[in-house]
Order: structure tokens, then C-alpha cells, then sequence
């Protein structure tokens, strides 16, 4: 099983300090950083752009995930390449050639990734595991944080993880992760939990132990907690 690693969502964090939340919520225990890019045509949302996370990029040494929710995205990939993007997701959604997306992420160095919204299924991307480093399976609808927890994702995630066999490939999930339920996203097979509120929840201080919280649910799932 590949590793639980904790992502802690910068759109939940207070955005007028952006850069110290960063700091603060990595030195807390966060593995990755998950960066929501959103265009307002994509998602009815409006997020920030590659000048933010260039901005951003020299709080941490710890890698960012990237989840573009724009369309289209190759017109763009080169410029999150270059502002600091470990990770870059696209959305099988977001336009004809996903493949090639995926193809231009990976000749920039990059780690690419595919999302499926709540209402896509997973065969959509059955034929491009050999191209993807990470699969991701939204549990809201995207758009906006502190949405509520979409349960019968879990069994899409199940097969994903079936479909991906023994393949390098990183399960992650994003929208209204907790605690409470980290560790049936765990059970059925993601290992990469993206957190909004329930990282951000309660200040700096109560960052530590929210991140925890959600790894010991997570770890424990899994019969890894020691």
C-alpha cells in the first residue's frame, strides 16, 4: 500500500496571510500542499494563479499539489511547472485530449494527475493509468470548500483502486475530508487526503492536532497505527 499522506487545503486557510498559513500549517504536520486553482468558467469559483504560488513557493520545501480546475489547461501547464507545482491535476472533464495534458505534465518534470468529479465515472480514465501519477476523486462537486462529504463516491474510489493494480499510482480524495471520515476513504483505497476545514478548523494552534486527528483515523483504517 503506498503511504498516507495528509494535503492540507490552502482554500480554507486566511488568505490575507497566505504565506505564514502555509509555514504554519506544513510545520503542523501537513505532508502536501493542495493548491485549488479555480477560473470561474470551469467552477463557479475564482482562486489565484501561478504568481500566487511562485509567491508561495519558498514557505515550505514540502511539494505542492496542484488541482487545476480551469479549462482549458495546456495553454497554462508550463506556467504552474515553473512556479512550483509538484503535482499537476487536470480534469478528465476539462477537455478533449486529456491524454495529451498528461503527456505535457510529465515532459515539463512534473508528477500528473487526473481528477473525476462526483458525477463522472472512473472508466473515463482506465486508459490513461500508464500516463498518470495520480488519480483523484472529487467528493464535492468543485467549486467551493466546506461543502459536505459525497459518501457514495467511496465505492468509485474502491474501483479505481482495483483498476490501478499494482501501478505507482496515488488515490487521492478532496471535498469535505474529517476525521470522521478518513478512514473509510482510507478502507476503500486512497491514500492522499486532501483537508480543508478540518485541517484549518480552530487556528494555528489547532492545526497539530487536526492533522493528526485525520492521519490516526486514516493509519488506523489500514492497521498501520502503532
Amino acid at each position: 500500500m503506498r503511504p498516507i499522506q495528509i494535503l492540507p487545503s490552502m482554500l480554507a486557510s486566511d488568505f490575507s496571510k497566505l504565506g505564514q498559513e502555509v509555514s504554519d500549517i506544513m510545520g503542523a504536520g501537513g505532508d502536501i500542499v493542495h493548491l485549488d486553482v479555480m477560473d470561474g468558467h470551469f467552477v463557479p469559483n475564482i482562486t489565484f494563479g501561478p504568481d500566487v504560488i511562485k509567491a508561495i513557493r519558498k514557505c515550505t520545501d514540502k511539494p505542492f499539489d496542484t488541482h487545476l480546475m480551469i479549462a482549458p489547461t495546456d495553454p497554462f501547464l508550463e506556467a504552474f511547472a515553473k512556479a512550483g507545482s509538484d503535482y499537476i491535476t487536470v480534469h478528465a472533464e476539462a477537455g478533449p485530449h486529456v491524454h495529451r495534458s498528461l503527456q505535457a505534465i510529465r515532459a515539463l518534470g512534473k508528477k500528473a494527475g487526473v481528477a473525476v468529479n462526483p458525477g463522472t465515472p472512473e472508466d473515463l480514465v482506465e486508459y490513461l493509468l500508464d500516463d498518470v501519477d495520480l488519480i483523484l476523486a472529487m467528493t464535492v462537486n468543485p467549486g467551493f470548500g466546506g461543502q459536505s462529504f459525497i459518501r457514495p463516491v467511496l465505492e468509485k474510489v474502491r474501483r479505481i483502486r482495483a483498476m490501478v493494480g499494482d501501478r505507482p499510482i496515488d488515490i487521492e480524495v478532496d471535498g469535505g475530508v474529517t476525521a470522521d471520515n478518513a478512514g473509510d476513504c482510507a478502507k476503500a483505497g486512497a491514500n492522499f487526503l486532501v483537508a480543508g476545514s478540518a485541517a484549518f478548523k480552530g487556528g494555528p494552534n489547532a492545526y497539530a492536532a487536526n492533522i493528526e486527528a485525520i492521519r490516526k483515523a486514516a493509519l488506523s483504517a489500514r492497521g498501520e497505527l502503532v
